[in-house]
């Protein structure tokens, strides 16, 4: 028996493994093909299908990933989302999709429809390259006007690749993924304003720093001054924390 757990435990990791390898090998095939694929078609068949087979949906199989899924609203007719995913029996996922070299910001609102038209949980914007995966954590059945993750394939890390496992065939689990989504978006979210503010701090965040250090008159002139030094001073606190990361890893190697 313990001999049995070992090689179910192993199969598991070469999963994983294979993945990984998989999603970055995508990757590589995008780099290369993104200037030659020029429509939502050509996105979909040499991008977005190859995505949700590594996923281990059989794209070619309409009782599991349904092309061009009727999604009525209201009193408009004949509405339909790009791939409805079916799990026992009925729709999951709506995946919306869009040329490679379109801005998604123009279009989750289509998405946001037809989300509200048929009991599905996630929903998926992607033009091949980013996929932002969204659900209704604001309101039932009314999709969230954020994504809970999002995910560049150009651009892929370890996160990236965690999050996409949580969409796998295999293990997918709805219940875990929509309690985990809460977490994803709100860290996602905070972790965008502090990449904002080491870039470029605002007033407000330099205001917030001077509070505690410096008794003078806040007005513009100061915030000004104070905005190389808050950023520099929060550039070398980072480097700071990475730097005690690396050394506990190296103490303990």
């Amino acid at each position: 028996m313990i001999l049995y757990n070992k090689k179910i435990i192993q199969l598991g990791e070469n999963s994983i493994m294979d993945f990984n390898e998989q999603i970055k090998q995508l990757s590589k095939r995008i780099s290369t093909l993104k200037n030659s694929v020029v429509t939502e078609e050509a996105t979909k068949t040499s991008f977005i299908m190859p995505f949700f087979q590594i996923l281990g949906y059989d794209v070619f199989n309409p009782t599991e990933f349904f092309p061009e899924y009727v999604a009525d609203v209201g009193i408009k007719k004949g509405e339909k989302v790009d791939y409805a995913i079916i799990i026992d029996g009925k729709p999951c996922i709506f995946v919306e999709c869009k040329s490679c070299n379109e801005d998604l910001d123009k279009h989750a609102s289509q998405l946001f429809r037809y989300f509200a038209a048929a009991p599905v949980k996630f929903g998926i914007l992607t033009n091949g390259i980013v996929y932002r995966f969204y659900t209704d954590l604001e309101k039932d059945n009314i999709m969230d006007l954020e994504p809970f993750v999002e995910v560049n394939l150009e651009n892929i890390n370890e996160s990236g690749i965690k999050a996409l496992m949580k969409f796998r065939k295999e293990t997918f689990d709805k219940s875990n993924i929509y309690k985990a989504a809460e977490e994803l978006k709100y860290s996602t979210l905070i972790k965008k304003v502090f990449e904002d503010e080491f870039d470029t701090p605002s007033d407000e965040f330099v205001r917030f720093v001077l509070n505690d250090i410096y008794t003078g008159k806040k007005n513009k002139n100061m915030v000004e001054k104070f905005k190389p030094m808050v950023r520099k001073a929060f550039s070398a606190f980072i480097n700071d924390i990475v730097n005690q990361k690396l050394n506990e890893v190296f103490d303990t190697m």
